[in-house]
């Protein structure tokens, strides 16, 4: 797949790194293609640094990681996203997030011409995202969307990037669930001092 990553920084260079060892093709999409952050991302295969409207425009898939407040602009400044899938990794946390919204990815779709949008990859530390495997046991992952065409990219893409599993909680409605998941993973990880290699797996008897 044609992957655009917008927002170079942890989270989208942990999956940048994943997904071109996988084998996909990464569009990084910045604002200055000079001067930008996560330079060291163009020595992964297959990957290529554009700005961000070419890069929404030769992929067929659209990361957004950058950080919550600019989710609205970020999206307006994406171009035509008719018929590609978003990807929201972002997180509203203690209420930094985007004017007039709750949770990043229904400022996404606010802004955006895609019905195509998919929460994802938003509930756990970067770290984890470069290496999800504790000893022999991988990672879960989760999505929420009412987008059946996205999600299953999404659990294709966290299968690639290493996750044993990528469980669908819900659609639209389950967004801001997301999010509030992915604040207990930060209350656990930062502020009861269990540090960043934690993470969360589904368990079935």
């Amino acid at each position: 797949m044609r992957i655009a990553i917008i927002g170079t920084g942890n989270v989208g260079g942990a999956l940048a790194t994943a997904w071109s060892k996988a084998g996909h093709t990464i569009l990084l999409g910045v604002q200055d293609t000079k001067n930008f952050k996560g330079k060291e991302l163009l020595n992964n295969i297959n990957t290529s640094v554009h700005s961000i409207p070419e890069a929404v425009r030769e992929a067929e898939i659209i990361l957004i990681a950058t950080p919550a407040p600019a989710a609205g602009e970020v999206a307006k400044s994406l171009g035509d996203t008719s018929g590609k899938v978003i990807i929201d990794a972002m997180n509203v946390v203690m209420g930094r997030g985007p004017a007039g919204f709750t949770n990043t990815a229904d400022a996404i779709l606010a802004n955006t011409l895609t019905r195509d949008v998919v929460k994802s990859f938003n509930t756990t530390g970067f770290n984890n995202m470069l290496n999800p495997n504790y000893g022999n046991t991988a990672l879960d992952m989760f999505m929420a969307g009412d987008s059946e065409k996205g999600k299953r990219i999404v659990h294709q893409l966290a299968l690639d990037a290493g996750f044993a599993e990528c469980y669908d909680i819900g659609g639209n409605d389950k967004f801001q669930l997301m999010e509030q998941f992915a604040f207990f993973w930060i209350n656990l990880a930062m502020m009861r001092g269990q540090g960043r290699d934690i993470g969360f797996k589904l368990l079935k008897r």
